[in-house]
């Protein structure tokens, strides 16, 4: 188990450099995951970090233990508490993260199964949540248009919960050039003159579609749309979280399924 005590340490100031920008993340292909959830996540998938940042406090807690000795020894770096919050997004965090690479995850060349298409959503929470529900639904594709929110950054991590090591997600997709893959209809929601989502089929594969915050789905992907669904809301608010819609949606489709024919 190596130390480092010092700012001016060259792996300590690469972590900082990814820490602070998601740009340096993408160039690197490098994210960093930080707590014990994530980490242990990530190791559940068989794979080792590059690194193991602990800070000296946390190996005190038997999780923190329990992890370390899952990772060669010689990835683990031990940091005081006072070098580590320079890295951490985290208020109050546990003092662990694991630096590691990120998957690679290939366009396939025809989409026959649910996906989802995240059609330039920014806020990080709201991605991190849909790929959360995406994976409890057992989707296993999410293709991230231009304009939503970095996929890896560590609020959408934080968020998703380990949903990142379940699913392929495609970053900075062609809209056009995914709708040219799709073997399978799209649908989205709509608040207006479309069919109550409980009232639709919705047994077969789609690739659903959730716009942008303020903007909704964009005009490309509602010409493209073969069926359009609306979430019965009878508390009269007009719209609600795309996160929370896009959950609904999905199970929706999940209990249809489970009780087709």
């Amino acid at each position: 188990m190596k130390a480092i005590t010092s700012r001016d340490n060259p792996l300590y100031k690469r972590l900082k450099a990814l820490a602070g920008s998601t740009h340096q993340q993408r160039r690197s292909h490098q994210a960093l995951l930080e707590g014990f959830h994530l980490a242990s996540a990530w190791l559940d998938g068989g794979t080792q970090p590059e690194y193991c940042i602990v800070t000296e406090g946390a190996l005190a807690h038997v999780e923190a233990q329990a992890i370390v000795a899952r990772v060669d020894e010689r990835r683990v770096i031990t940091l005081p508490d006072a070098l580590f919050g320079q890295l951490s997004n985290v208020v109050h965090g546990v003092g662990m993260l694991l630096l590691v690479d990120m998957p690679e995850a290939h366009l396939p060349e025809r989409v026959e199964s649910t996906c989802l298409v995240l059609d330039g959503l920014q806020d990080a929470g709201n991605v991190g949540s849909i790929l959360r529900s995406a994976a409890a639904a057992g989707v296993d594709k999410v293709f991230c248009t231009p304009g939503t929110a970095y996929a890896w950054s560590s609020k959408v991590l934080r968020s998703a919960m380990g949903a990142h090591f379940l699913l392929q997600v495609f970053e900075n997709v062609d809209p056009e050039a995914l709708i040219a893959m799709l073997r399978v209809p799209v649908v989205i929601t709509d608040s207006h003159g479309a069919r109550a989502i409980d009232e639709s089929d919705l047994t077969g594969q789609v690739a659903w579609v959730f716009g942008n915050e303020g903007a909704g789905v964009s005009q490309l992907w509602r010409d493209a749309a073969a069926l359009r669904v609306t979430i019965p809301q009878p508390g009269g608010m007009e719209s609600l979280n795309v996160a929370a819609a896009a959950a609904v949606c999905l199970f929706e489709q999940c209990r249809q399924q489970r009780h087709a024919p």
